[in-house]
């Protein structure tokens, strides 16, 4: 495929330590007409029950907590369970209780893998602050697919770890601040809406 032809159908967001600042400040950069789904994968306690309703307050965009079999759509945030892996199954997220990867249920790296075995070249992944190595072999996977990759700056995260590891793992990707991030994905955003409208 070539570059600049793929039709993105999800942004695939991973984070760790220090991201609900990230994510809240990452989502805040983005129109209130943003258009392509975007699924949170953030590291978090078994009994945290209030990310949704935290990120809502940054957004304009829908912000729900996923359930099983929930259908995936536009113009709405999704956001990872804590205690459970997401992944994608024919148009809709799964839940799964599967045993831990690098610690962490959910899993940066198996939501990523399996929104690259579902969307293969239509996944624009991301991997934000945080102290592990998570998310890494998963970009590499979207990459791998023909999918686009981010990476947080590390000089700007709060906790470097998880961005350097990626950036290790995907040389390839772009390395940016937030609010960079924010203003590539409204840009990929308004041009793919514009080629579905068409010429005037």
């Amino acid at each position: 495929m070539k570059p600049g032809t793929a039709h993105f159908r999800l942004v695939a967001i991973g984070a760790s330590a220090g991201g609900l600042s990230a994510v809240c400040q990452l989502l805040g950069t983005l129109p209130s007409d943003f258009d392509m789904p975007i699924a949170v994968v953030q590291h978090r306690a078994r009994e945290s029950a209030l990310l949704a309703e935290l990120l809502q307050d940054c957004t304009p965009l829908p912000v729900v907590e996923v359930e099983d079999k929930q259908p995936i759509a536009p113009h709405h945030v999704y956001i990872a369970p804590p205690d459970y892996h997401m992944l994608i199954d024919g148009g809709a997220f799964a839940l799964s209780v599967e045993e831990l990867v690098l610690y962490s249920r959910p899993s940066i790296d198996v939501f990523f893998d399996s929104a690259a075995d579902a969307y293969g070249a239509g996944v624009i992944g991301i991997v934000l602050t945080g102290a592990n190595r998570d998310g890494s072999s998963g970009l590499r996977n979207i990459v791998a697919r023909g999918g686009r990759a981010f990476i947080q700056d590390p000089a700007t995260a709060e906790v470097n770890a998880m961005p350097s590891f990626a950036r290790a793992a995907v040389p390839q990707a772009r390395v940016l601040g937030l609010d960079q991030i924010g203003q590539e994905l409204a840009r990929i955003d308004q041009q793919q809406r514009a080629k579905v409208a068409g010429p005037r």
